[in-house]
Parts: structure tokens; C-alpha cells; sequence
């Protein structure tokens, strides 16, 4: 097995390193870690212990991955960060372990973290999600797979982030942004991710759907359990469905619909 670490770089013994790692300059691994086949960890990245990431990461200079969690109620707990494969983990990303025992922040595979990421304690990222610079996700948040958070979003601790969601940048989130919707401004959707749909290849006839699903829940004079219930009478897509489960489960409430809260609506252009 062919490994190409520095001598700069610090390892400790205890770390199972898989095939052509590369660890560069005064990078440190700390004991517990395991790090998959052709991982590369850039300069002064700091991995620590408890993380186990699979084949084929970019961790990138400066990253900090596996750091105790910044919330009050940890108390030394056994616990670690998940990171799947083909993640780019770029320049001086941070992402906290869990806060309780035998508990996992959890990033999936083929996700793009750009430079000045955070992920809190406990933060659960699907698989094909881009966060753009600086995004900051508070503890226990979850963002669905093909997500997209443009840069300097901030969310609060136990938001959710649909799947195929997209925020425009500087995005202030409190609440839920549903499946295929995006978020702007502080709490508000202007309307569905059109380009994202196209892009994840769903059919004309679900986009349509979709667009109508948005129009129900913001546009007419149902209110959120009278639209749910139409919908479901309505439409039989999966996507429908699964759009219908995420906001019956939302505990923090969804994002309102933009226009329907007056000035703070028309601010954000």
C-alpha cells in the first residue's frame, strides 16, 4: 500500500490508514481516526479522533474534522463524525462531532463543502450536496440529498433542509425549507428550484406538479393541513408524496411563502 505522508505530518500509530492516502505538511491525525483508500489530506488539516471517512476524500488546507461540539450539554461523550465517499472538503471547513454517546455527525457521499463551511454537532448532509462559501449549519440540522446553499446561508439548530432545496446567498433559516423550493431572505420561499429539477432529471409532468404543490401551499386560501389533504387527492408522484411527509413532519414550521409578511418580503431583491 503505497502512502505518501509528509514529514511534517503527524500520525499517530493507532490510525488505520487505507491505500494511496496522501497526508501533506504539518497536517495532524489523531488516534481513533480511520481514513479510507486515495483520501488526500492537505496541509495543517487537523483530523481528529473518532472520525472515519471512506475512499476517495479531499479534506482541504486548514479543515478541522472531528472537533469536540460546541454545545453546553457535552460532557466528554464518546462520539465521532461519518463521512462517506468522494466528499471535497475544502479550505478550512470545520464539521464538530456529536454531542452524545455512540452518536455521529454524518456527511454522505459526493458532496461539495466550499471554503469556510461549518457543520455542527450532529448535522446530518445527504449525498450530491453542495454548501457554498461560509454556510454555517447550526446543530442537528439536516440538508436532503442534491441540496444546494448558496454561500453564507445560515441556518439554526434543528432546521431541515429539503431534498433538491436550493437558498440564494446570505439565506437566514429558522424554519423548514421544503423539498424542490427555494429559500430567501430570512424564513421565506419565492418559489420551486426549476434549474435543480431540470438538472436532477424530473420529468415535465412532476415539474408541473411541483409548481403546482407550491401554488397550493402559498397561493390559495388553504391553509397548510387543508392544502396537504387536497394535495394528496390530487397528485400521486413520489416526489409529491415525499414533499407531502417532509412538511407534515416539519416541528419547527415551513418557510412562508414570499410576499406574505410585507416588508420583509419586498427587502431582498
Amino acid at each position: 500500500m503505497n502512502r505518501m505522508i509528509h514529514s511534517t505530518a503527524i500520525v499517530d500509530k493507532s490510525v488505520q490508514l487505507g491505500a494511496e492516502v496522501e497526508v501533506g505538511p504539518y497536517a495532524i491525525i489523531e488516534a481513533g481516526c480511520v481514513i479510507g483508500d486515495h483520501c488526500e489530506i492537505r496541509a495543517h488539516a487537523v483530523i481528529c479522533g473518532a472520525t472515519i471517512m471512506g475512499p476517495h476524500n479531499q479534506i482541504g488546507y486548514g479543515a478541522v474534522i472531528g472537533a469536540e461540539p460546541q454545545d453546553y450539554a457535552f460532557q466528554g461523550s464518546e462520539s465521532r463524525v461519518e463521512i462517506g465517499a468522494r466528499n471535497r472538503i475544502r479550505e478550512y471547513v470545520t464539521i464538530h462531532r456529536a454531542t452524545k454517546p455512540g452518536s455521529a455527525t454524518r456527511v454522505g457521499d459526493d458532496n461539495f463543502l466550499m471554503g469556510g463551511v461549518h457543520l455542527g454537532h450532529d448535522v446530518q448532509v445527504g449525498n450530491h450536496v453542495i454548501l457554498a462559501n461560509n454556510s454555517l449549519l447550526g446543530g442537528y440540522v439536516q440538508v436532503g440529498d442534491r441540496a444546494f446553499l448558496g454561500g453564507a446561508t445560515i441556518a439554526h439548530q434543528f432546521v431541515r433542509i429539503g431534498r433538491l432545496a436550493i437558498t440564494r446567498g446570505g439565506t437566514r433559516l429558522g424554519k423548514d425549507v421544503p423539498p424542490y423550493f427555494m429559500a430567501v431572505a430570512t424564513n421565506l420561499v419565492s418559489g420551486i428550484n426549476r434549474v435543480g429539477l431540470r438538472r436532477a432529471g424530473l420529468s415535465h409532468e412532476t415539474r408541473r406538479a411541483i409548481q403546482a404543490a407550491y401554488d397550493m401551499l402559498y397561493h390559495s386560501d388553504l391553509n397548510v393541513s387543508q392544502a396537504l389533504d387536497e394535495l394528496r387527492a390530487k397528485f400521486h408522484q413520489p416526489e409529491i408524496g415525499h414533499l407531502l411527509e417532509f412538511v407534515s413532519q416539519s416541528k419547527r414550521g415551513i418557510c412562508r411563502g414570499r410576499g406574505t409578511e410585507g416588508t420583509e418580503a419586498e427587502t431582498e431583491e
